[in-house]
């Protein structure tokens, strides 16, 4: 699984913690970890949540990343931002128990951590923990053990709303300001790691028609 990792500016001076324990933890696993930032505080590229959300949309309906790790002060905003878009359901991950149940409950491909509420002492081991148990299994498996079949119906009954409701992505992204979609965009490795990743042909010519080759 390619596993992205997105930071908005209020929280990118925690990127290369966040980096270094999500590297522990997935990459004897199997699975690759891809840090789209920001970076630091000081960063040229400016990633506000709203943006969080656009990266985060374009990564995952292109399959440059199959799963993607983000959040913000709370992790409310880019939890809302990222679930604006088709594609992407996004979960509030507050602690271990929050992860699995997403996993096996909602089965998503994005979540959302606070990455200043409640992040102090022994932050990095809650986030260890988090990872462990939402890469460690695999997900959809539904939760209670009774509940199985009616949790894996209920995914399958809100995939369709979702489906119905959401226009496809590149209609999207032409409908937002385009500065805010360059921004998005802007990361310093963004061009690298997402051409080399991408598999869809048409999102890949669009974001060439944003930010070029």
């Amino acid at each position: 699984m390619k596993i992205a990792l997105i930071n908005e500016n209020s929280q990118s001076a925690k990127n290369e913690l966040i980096y270094g324990v999500l590297k522990k933890v997935v990459e004897p696993m199997g699975h690759t970890v891809y840090n789209y930032g920001m970076y630091t505080a000081t960063d040229k590229g400016w990633l506000t949540y709203v943006q969080n959300g656009i990266l985060a949309a374009v990564l995952l309906n292109s399959g440059a990343a199959d799963y993607v790790v983000t959040g913000c002060g709370t992790g409310e905003g880019a939890m809302l931002a990222l679930n604006s878009f088709p594609g992407v359901i996004c979960g509030h991950v507050v602690d271990p128990s929050d992860a699995f149940m997403f996993a096996q409950i909602n089965d998503g491909n994005a979540i959302s951590l606070p990455f200043a509420k409640g992040f102090g002492w022994g932050a990095e081991c809650n986030l260890e923990y988090i990872f462990e148990k939402l890469f460690g299994c695999e997900s959809g498996g539904g939760y209670p053990k009774e509940k199985q079949e009616v949790e894996r119906s209920n995914k399958k009954i809100l995939d369709a709303v979702r489906a119905n409701n959401f226009h496809d992505l590149i209609t999207c992204l032409k409908g937002i300001d385009q500065e805010l979609l360059k921004g998005a965009l802007g990361g310093a490795h963004f061009k690298k790691l997402f051409y080399a990743n991408s598999k869809d042909e048409a999102l890949t010519a669009f974001v060439k028609s944003v930010v070029g080759e």
